[in-house]
């Protein structure tokens, strides 16, 4: 529910199903009240000052001013860096290329993209692992180049 994986939020959860265990009540499923439960923290801590500050800090990274430390011929390298990236990623067949955005682009866990697509974790552990394999070859030529 957060975006990524929040070990608090986590331990939150595991806190609070162990304290009120014996407020369970067997009418539904185990795994439906652990749920609500999550559901509950996360909203709190959408809710937060924490949370607040956190959004506060990115919006403000993301006005910061540009580096200028970087040369012009820097800034051209890079450019050109992620552009052969973003090529070899778009020559991935699409199962693969599928799962290498959503865990590397979008930064989803393994957990969300099983829910996004329908495939077990363990395929996507697969085609992950096989879509760095592909892209690790494609650009072995920037590999020497990375500072």
């Amino acid at each position: 529910m957060t975006g990524s994986d929040n070990e608090d939020l986590e331990q939150e959860v595991y806190i609070k199903v162990w304290q009120n265990k014996e407020d369970y009540q067997e009418k539904g499923k185990f795994s439906q009240w652990v749920n609500t439960i999550t559901i509950n923290l996360c909203r709190d801590f959408f809710r937060s000052r924490t949370y607040r500050q956190r959004q506060f800090e990115v919006q403000n990274e993301d006005h910061a001013l540009p580096d200028t430390t970087k040369s012009a011929e820097d800034i051209y390298d890079e450019r050109k860096r992620q552009k052969m990236i973003l090529k070899a990623v778009d020559e991935l067949p699409s199962k693969l290329r599928q799962i290498i955005i959503l865990f590397e682009f979008e930064e989803l866990s393994y957990e969300q993209i099983s829910k996004k697509t329908g495939l077990p974790i363990g395929t996507i552990k697969s085609r992950l692992f096989y879509a760095r394999k592909m892209l690790s070859e494609k650009l072995k030529s920037l590999k020497g180049d990375i500072k």
